[in-house]
């Protein structure tokens, strides 16, 4: 875990294949971020697995930028301007996430699409364990983000102008679809036995459609959420690149497989014992989602599960394929790649109800 903290935290000189004209950025930013003032200092940030982000210094203050990585990309993904709206609309709502100061759809500006936000300062924990805490704070931490993502789920999406955020409806059907298309396009990554297994029991058990649907994050873990430096309250969610309009039920099943991923693949408790930390079962923690969205239970929950399992897998898939053509941007992307497989084999058991 401290290789995982150290390759992920902080930033870094910009890598190589991933600088850009710094002199160009800083007159967009003159033109379109109010309050700037140079001089500007780049720095890459760390982590940021599928599009890269930097830190941009001035003697007065620090923004992010994020942007669409260089070379061939595959068609709808790192859309940087998805990310831009859903950030607009939830800070906009009262949602803890980075405000958004500009987008920016110009190519000629640092050769791909990029956004500048808010530097939100405070608290990452990489290690679903959140060591160095007492109990007493690691439930309440395991609180707040149960809280966020209930929040999150909470929202009409019609009513905070993202309501043509996605398609309603067939959620589990489409998002099946879509990355079974993916998974099998990619030649270049390969198929897997498993992951074949997988898309045939999920599509054969699809849930029918309860017609269920809120904004949702696509990638709801605890390492991507700053916390307040000195309390138990969710800052920021960061890392938007998955959200979509979709099944509420499906995103907090997707958080909620950290008590089954372990822990080198990413932030997980598999293997710890949960219940010495002071950190809420898996069965208490689903019921206290419940009782905030005003739920009785969680119907298909084993699917949710093997589903975002699946879906993870795809992405690593992904991964792979970009490791391969050369195009990852993020130093942990071999390391990501070389776990599909392990991530494969848990989609299956999570199909036979074999989870731990």
């Amino acid at each position: 875990m401290t290789d995982v903290v150290e390759a992920n935290t902080g930033t870094t000189a910009v890598r190589e294949g991933y600088a850009f004209d710094e002199a160009s950025l800083t007159k967009w930013l003159e033109a379109n971020v109010e309050g700037f003032e140079g001089p500007l200092t780049v720095e890459q940030f760390k982590g940021g697995q599928s599009n890269p982000t930097y830190k941009l210094v001035t003697p007065s203050r620090s923004y992010v930028l994020r942007r669409k990585p260089p070379g061939k990309l595959l068609k709808g993904a790192h859309a940087v301007e998805r990310e831009a709206k859903v950030l607009s609309a939830l800070h906009g709502a009262g949602f803890p996430v980075a405000r958004v100061y500009g987008l920016c759809t110009d190519d000629d500006v640092i050769g791909t699409w990029f956004y500048v936000m808010e530097m939100v300062e405070g608290r990452i924990f990489w290690d679903a364990t959140v060591p160095g805490v007492s109990n007493e704070e690691r439930a309440a931490l395991y609180d707040a983000m149960n809280a966020t993502i209930a929040q999150l789920h909470s929202f009409d999406p019609e009513a905070i102008g993202l309501g043509d955020y996605g398609k309603p409806g067939n959620y589990f059907a489409r998002q099946v679809g879509r990355w079974s298309k993916q998974y099998r396009e990619d030649e270049a990554a390969g198929r897997d036995e498993n992951m074949d297994a997988v898309i045939d029991w999920l599509e054969a058990n699809m849930p029918e459609d309860d017609g269920a649907s809120s904004v949702i994050h696509g990638d709801f873990r605890i390492d991507n959420m700053i916390f307040h430096p000195t309390e138990p309250r969710v800052l920021a969610v960061l890392d938007w690149e998955l959200s979509t309009l979709g099944h509420p039920l499906a995103d907090f099943a997707y958080h909620a497989m950290m008590y089954h991923m372990p822990p080198h693949i990413v932030a997980g408790l598999a293997g710890a014992d949960i219940a010495a930390l002071g950190i809420p079962g898996e069965k208490d923690y689903v019921a206290a989602y419940c009782r905030r969205t005003g739920r009785k239970d969680m119907p298909g929950y084993r699917y949710c599960m093997a589903f975002n399992f699946f879906r993870l897998a795809a992405i690593f898939h992904g991964i792979k394929g970009r490791v391969i053509r050369g195009t990852a941007s993020n130093a942990q992307a071999k390391d990501r790649a070389e776990a599909f497989p392990e991530l494969a084999r848990l989609a299956r058991q999570a199909t036979r109800g074999e989870l731990g």
